[in-house]
C-alpha cells in the first residue's frame, strides 16, 4: 500500500526530489500543468475571503453602540456562540500547527491536541459561567469590580496585550506559510508582503465590523473548517480502506523513524530537559485556555448565564470532534508525504502539512482534484487565521480603549463614541506590531507559538481570575503582583530561551527568532509554564498576605452573588 501510494504521488510531482520513485518527466509535467490549476486555486481562495469581507461590512451597519462593538449587543444564542468559540479556538495552530507537529513528531505531536481539548474542561468548570455573570466587556471588568480600578485595569490590559501579541504572532506566521504555498511564493520579500496583507485584512475586520462582524466571521469559518476537515479525513481514511492501523504503520515507515514514531518520547523524551519541557507544555495547554482573553470575552456576547454554559457545551463537542480528526490528518500526512529534514514540510515547521495533504488526497500536484482540495483547505485555513486574528485584535483594542483609555486615562468620563474610536485606532497599532514581529518568526511551528501564548495566559491571567472568584481576602496588590509577576516571568524566560536565540536546525539554518550566531539563551526549556504559572499563583498569594484591603473583602460578597446569579451583568462596573 505504501509503495503504491508513493508511486501515485510521485507521478504527480508531489514527492519531487525525494527519492528514486520520482521521475524527471513527472516533475516537468507537474510544472507545466500547475500554473493552469493555480488560477482555480486562487479564485476559490479569494471567494472565501470575499464572503468574510461581505459579512464584516454587513455587520458594521448594525454596530452602533459600545455594547455592539465590544459584546455584539449580547445578541448571540448559545449555539451561535459555541460555533464562534470553536472558530476562535480552532486556529492556525490547531489546523496547520498540530497537523504539522504530528507529521514531524508522531505521538508527541498529538499531545497538543490532547492538551487543547482537556483545557476546555477547566474553562467550563471554573470560569465560563462565573466570568460571564461578573464581567461586562473585558477581563479587567471582572477583576476590577472589587479592586481599585486604575492599577488592576492597567495590569489586566497589559497582560491582555501580551497574550494577544504572542497569539497573533502564531496566526500571522501560519498565514505567511499558507499563502506562500498557495501562490508558489519562494522569496522572503513575497512572504513578508503576504504577512502585511493579512495584517491589513485583520485591521479592516476589527475596525469596521467590531464584535458582531468578528463573531459572524468566526461562525462561517467554523462551519467551513469542520466541513473541510471531515472531507479530507474521509478521503485519507478511504485511501487506507478505513484501516487506521495500516495508516499508522505506513506513517511510521515513511517517517524513517519506525516504531518510535508511534510511541512517546520522540521529541519530549530525548533528555531530562525535554521531559521537563513536556510537563511545562502540558501545564500551559491545560490551564491556558481559562486565561485567554479573546476566549473569555466571547462569554459576554450571550444574554444569559445558561447560554454561556450552552456555548461551552457546543464548543466542547465541536472542538473535540475536530481534534480527533487531526490525528488522521497528521499521521495521514506522515504516511503520504515527504516529512524528511529537507522537505518543504520540515522547512516550514510543519505548517503546510495539512494543505499538502489535501492536495495529495485530491490526486496530487497538477491534478484538478488536487488543485480544488488545496484551494478549499487553504481558503478554510486562511479564513481560520483571519477570524482568529480579528478576535485577538478586537480583544486587545477593546482592552486598551475600555480599560486604559476610558477608566485609567479618562477616569470613567469617556463617551461610548470616544471609546469605540480609540479601539479602532488601537487595532491599527496592534496589527502593525504583530506584522513586524511575525516577519522574523516564520520558521517556527505555529502550534508551538500558541503554546507560548497559553503559558503567558495561564501565568498572568488565570491566577488572578481564580483568586478573585474564590478567595474573599484577595486584594488589589495581590491582583497586580499576580498579573505582572506571571506575565514578566513568562516573557523573560521565553526571551532567554532557545525560542528566541541559539537553536540551529539540522540544515544549518536558525530555528529561533534571531539568526545563527546570536545566542543569549540560558533558560533551557521552550515553554516557561512550569516556572511562570506557579510564580503567578505564588505572587498573588504573597501580595495579598502582605496587604490589607477591607473594601475588597466587603465587595467580595457582592461579586459572589453577581457571579452566581448574573444579577447586574449588563450594568456598568464600579467606578
Amino acid at each position: 500500500m505504501s509503495v503504491a501510494l508513493s508511486t501515485s504521488l510521485a507521478s504527480t510531482g508531489l514527492l519531487a526530489d525525494t527519492g528514486p520513485l520520482t521521475g524527471a518527466g513527472s516533475v516537468v509535467a507537474a510544472a507545466a500543468t500547475s500554473s493552469n490549476h493555480r488560477t482555480l486555486t486562487i479564485v476559490l481562495f479569494l471567494a472565501v475571503v470575499a464572503v468574510t469581507l461581505y459579512v464584516t461590512l454587513w455587520a458594521s451597519r448594525q454596530t452602533k453602540t459600545a455594547a455592539d462593538y465590544y459584546a455584539a449587543g449580547r445578541s448571540f444564542s448559545g449555539f451561535q456562540n459555541g460555533l464562534a468559540i470553536s472558530g476562535d479556538y480552532m486556529s492556525a495552530a490547531s489546523f496547520l500547527g498540530i497537523c504539522g507537529a504530528i507529521a514531524l513528531s508522531g505521538y508527541d505531536g498529538f499531545l497538543y491536541s490532547i492538551g487543547f481539548l482537556v483545557a476546555w474542561l477547566v474553562a467550563l468548570l471554573l470560569v465560563a459561567e462565573l466570568l460571564r455573570n461578573s464581567g461586562r466587556f473585558t477581563l479587567a471588568d471582572q477583576l476590577a469590580y472589587r479592586m481599585r480600578q486604575r492599577p488592576v485595569r492597567t495590569a489586566a490590559a497589559v497582560s491582555t496585550l501580551g497574550v494577544s501579541i504572542f497569539y497573533l504572532l502564531a496566526q500571522m506566521v501560519g498565514a505567511g506559510a499558507l499563502v506562500a504555498l498557495l501562490l508558489g511564493v519562494t522569496s522572503d520579500a513575497a512572504r513578508n508582503l503576504t504577512i502585511v496583507v493579512v495584517g491589513a485584512l485583520m485591521i479592516f475586520y476589527v475596525a469596521v465590523g467590531g464584535m458582531k462582524g468578528t463573531t459572524w466571521v468566526q461562525i462561517v469559518k467554523a462551519v467551513l473548517l469542520m466541513g473541510g476537515t471531515i472531507l479530507i479525513t474521509l478521503i485519507v481514511l478511504w485511501k487506507f480502506r478505513f484501516n487506521i492501523s495500516e495508516m499508522l504503520g505506513t506513517a511510521a515507515t515513511n517517517s524513517g523513524k519506525g516504531q518510535a514514531f508511534l510511541e512517546p518520547g520522540l521529541k519530549y523524551g530525548v533528555s531530562l530537559t525535554t521531559k521537563i519541557d513536556f510537563i511545562s507544555l502540558a501545564l500551559a495547554l491545560v490551564l491556558g485556555t481559562a486565561g485567554l482573553p479573546h476566549i473569555l470575552i466571547r462569554f459576554y456576547t450571550v444574554p444569559t448565564s445558561r447560554a454561556a454554559r450552552t456555548s461551552v457545551q457546543w464548543a466542547i463537542g465541536i472542538i473535540g470532534s475536530f481534534y480527533l480528526m487531526t490525528l488522521v490528518l497528521g499521521f495521514g500526512a506522515a504516511a503520504l508525504l515527504d516529512t524528511g529534514p529537507d522537505s518543504q514540510i520540515a522547512a516550514t515547521g510543519g505548517n503546510v502539512a495539512a494543505p499538502l495533504l489535501a492536495q495529495a488526497a485530491g490526486g496530487g500536484e497538477g491534478s484538478t482534484g488536487g488543485a480544488v482540495l488545496l484551494a478549499l483547505i487553504a481558503a478554510v485555513a486562511f479564513a481560520t487565521i483571519l477570524a482568529v486574528v480579528a478576535g485577538l485584535t478586537l480583544t486587545s483594542a477593546s482592552s486598551f480603549a475600555h480599560d486604559i483609555y476610558a477608566h485609567v486615562i479618562r477616569k470613567g468620563k469617556a463617551t461610548e463614541r470616544e471609546e469605540v474610536r480609540t479601539a479602532r485606532i488601537a487595532a491599527i497599532v496592534i496589527g502593525s506590531v504583530a506584522i513586524l514581529l511575525a516577519i522574523p518568526a516564520q520558521r517556527l511551528n505555529v502550534a508551538f507559538l500558541v503554546a507560548l501564548a497559553f503559558a503567558v495566559a495561564a501565568s498572568a491571567n488565570l491566577p488572578a481570575i481564580i483568586y478573585n472568584l474564590f478567595w474573599p481576602r484577595f486584594t488589589t496588590r495581590g491582583a497586580v503582583w499576580s498579573v505582572y509577576g506571571g506575565l514578566i516571568t513568562a516573557v523573560v524566560l521565553v526571551f532567554f530561551s532557545p525560542v528566541v536565540s541559539g537553536r540551529v536546525l539540522p540544515d544549518g539554518s536558525s530555528g529561533s527568532l534571531f539568526p545563527v550566531g546570536v545566542d543569549f539563551s540560558w533558560f533551557p526549556l521552550d515553554n516557561p509554564g512550569i516556572v511562570s504559572i506557579p510564580m503567578g499563583f505564588f505572587l498573588g498569594w504573597l501580595g495579598t498576605v502582605l496587604s490589607k484591603d477591607e473594601e475588597s473583602e466587603e465587595r467580595y460578597e457582592e461579586l459572589e452573588v453577581r457571579a452566581l446569579t448574573g444579577a447586574g451583568a449588563e450594568t456598568a462596573v464600579r467606578r
